[in-house]
């Protein structure tokens, strides 16, 4: 399933991220999630850093307010029933099972990187295992493609469509 190409990075962006993870922003390669006012909420890594190392996060969710919502509900053990439901509902987990293929797909236009071949992110296509990860894939995919990071965001007590910026972390 092919999404429309990512936001491309401009300096604010990075200035925004930077300024959102309280360190310098790596190797951002377009923006595919925004907050209302504009800010950065998640950015689309490269899967090789500049220094080399792979890095399987394609989507990193950096919005403070949405990362500290997401923490409150894995904090909650939302995510052993969400891995009990993939066991119970085989069209939930052929849901997630496909989010992993696309996640890979998405990944492989920044270029193949062997360390992680067949590594998406958040645990995806069997586990449960960070919903930053899953609510990030959802929030830069769209509704109904990745089910578990679905689920998350609904149930999480933070909207895309509600800023919650910090003001020198809000978008023009």
């Amino acid at each position: 399933m092919s999404r429309p190409p990512f936001e491309p990075v401009s300096a604010e962006d990075v200035r925004i991220v930077s300024a959102q993870l309280g360190r310098p922003a790596r190797d951002v390669v377009g923006i595919p999630a925004r907050c209302a006012c504009g800010a950065p909420t998640v950015v689309a890594t490269a899967p090789r850093l500049g220094n080399g190392t792979p890095f399987p996060t394609l989507y990193y969710l950096t919005h403070p307010a949405a990362t500290a919502a997401v923490s409150r509900l894995e904090a909650s053990g939302v995510m052993t029933e969400y891995q009990a439901a993939l066991a119970d509902d085989p069209e939930l987990a052929a849901g997630y099972a496909a989010a992993h293929e696309a996640y890979l797909d998405d990944r492989a236009r920044f270029g193949r990187v062997p360390e992680i071949e067949g590594i998406s992110a958040g645990g995806m296509p069997t586990r449960v295992k960070c919903l930053h990860a899953l609510v990030g894939h959802s929030l830069s995919a769209g509704p109904g493609l990745n089910p578990v990071g679905d689920l998350a965001l609904a149930a999480c007590d933070w909207s895309p469509e509600v800023c919650a910026c910090a003001p020198d972390q809000r978008g023009s």
